[in-house]
């Protein structure tokens, strides 16, 4: 039997396992090594380490302490690898715990994290998903189910001395651009809620000045929410320090590409089976500054779907220039607006797009100034046809199930 290296508590807290840790340093000890193609698994909790429950109160993702998250299980030594190296992640299986058969969807408060359409949704709601197999839905959105591609949203290794340094310079010159935004553009390193895994005490508090967030993606991996890293997934990431310092968590049941509701997949607690291997001296070889990935063989089959355009024109009718970004908005808020035809809520619909096998392209960079972006929704997760038609759009959905709504503490 594969060996499990990593093992966690759902009952205890995550700052109570020496085997995870919620912040990037390269002095953060090994959890456990490994040899090249060794296979083994892990286990992790979930991103925010069990703060959301499985109830119909938003106050805890209103509440939700972003300070904290996320908690990660690793780092994991490879034996004989180098700086300069590629370590080859083969993604074997993926899955959830037995008896925790349930994962969360959240919007948080613009007042603390807020998310892609936090101009629409400013306060904290959430939605809770049951799992049944490889299928799950939902109570607080009715009318849709559909299967789930479980994969890690957060999974990378440890930064070298010299790129942690990079990457608190430049985003603290981002950051001091406007420091009074809310949300703020970058979050920097924060002592009193980190967690440095088997690091001795004071040399954890000294290290914690310095450690860096575990909120964007970086060079080194990190959360990048790509959907598409699940079973079968072949993932190279450029190695910054000796042993590499591989670690994961922040797992998914499934997501839509872009996670756009920030607590925008599914977030469940876990495994992840992997095997590693080595390509020496493969950054160079390969001129790999960032990761890439071979995506899983195993997709939901969903061959239907409702394409929505986005143009890089905003909700108050500014042109901007070519900017993805903003297109990509306009079709969320596009896809948003046609499902409340059905019956949908906004914040049933934005909380669908961000759980849902939904895809998301760059359609188009080039035509100034608009650049195109789409939302690929599939049709064939709802109960009932959503085509447009000749005869108009039915309300299938009277209203009577909501998603429950945590307002602002005034």
């Amino acid at each position: 039997m594969t060996d499990t290296i990593i093992k966690v508590d759902l009952k205890r807290s995550a700052y109570e396992n020496e085997n995870i840790h919620n912040r990037w340093h390269p002095d953060i000890p090994m959890a456990a090594m490994v040899k090249p193609g060794d296979d083994f698994k892990i286990e992790c909790v979930d991103w925010t380490g069990g703060q959301i429950k499985n109830n119909d109160d938003a106050s805890d993702v209103r509440d939700v302490d972003l300070t904290q998250v996320h908690f990660l299980s690793g780092p994991v030594g490879v034996e004989g690898a180098e700086p300069g190296d590629l370590l080859v992640v083969d993604i074997l299986d993926i899955g959830t715990f037995d008896d925790s058969q349930w994962g969360f969807n959240g919007f948080f408060s613009k007042k603390n994290g807020g998310g892609f359409l936090d101009e629409h949704f400013p306060e904290a709601q959430k939605s809770i998903w049951d799992f049944n197999g490889m299928f799950t839905s939902s109570r607080h959105i009715p009318g849709v189910e559909f299967a789930g591609m479980i994969h890690p949203g957060l999974i990378g290794c440890l930064p070298s001395k010299e790129l942690l340094n990079n990457w608190n310079t430049r985003e603290k010159e981002l950051y001091d651009t406007e420091p009074d935004r809310v949300p703020p553009l970058a979050a920097l390193p924060y002592v009193d809620t980190a967690h440095m895994g088997r690091m001795k005490p004071d040399e954890a508090k000294i290290a914690a000045a310095e450690g860096a967030r575990t909120v964007p993606p970086r060079e080194h991996g990190g959360n990048c929410d790509i959907k598409d890293l699940s079973r079968g997934s072949k993932v190279y990431f450029p190695v910054y320090v000796k042993d590499a310092g591989l670690s994961v968590g922040d797992l998914h049941f499934s997501q839509g590409d872009g996670e756009i509701t920030f607590c925008g997949a599914i977030e469940m607690a876990g495994w992840i089976h992997l095997r590693v291997n080595l390509i020496k001296g493969g950054m160079e070889k390969y001129a790999i500054k960032n990761p890439i990935f071979k995506p899983s063989p195993i997709t939901p089959k969903y061959d239907d779907y409702l394409i929505f355009e986005g143009i890089s024109v905003d909700e108050q009718g500014k042109q901007h220039y070519l900017d993805v970004n903003v297109a990509y908005r306009q079709a969320c808020l596009n896809a948003i607006e046609y499902l409340k035809k059905f019956g949908y809520s906004g914040a049933q619909a934005y909380s669908l797009l961000g759980t849902a096998p939904v895809q998301g392209h760059i359609s188009g960079v080039v035509d100034i100034p608009n650049s195109c972006a789409t939302l690929w929704l599939p049709t064939d997760i709802f109960e009932f046809d959503i085509k447009p038609n000749a005869d108009g759009p039915t309300k299938f959905l009277d209203g009577s199930v909501t998603m429950p709504l945590a307002p602002d503490i005034k």
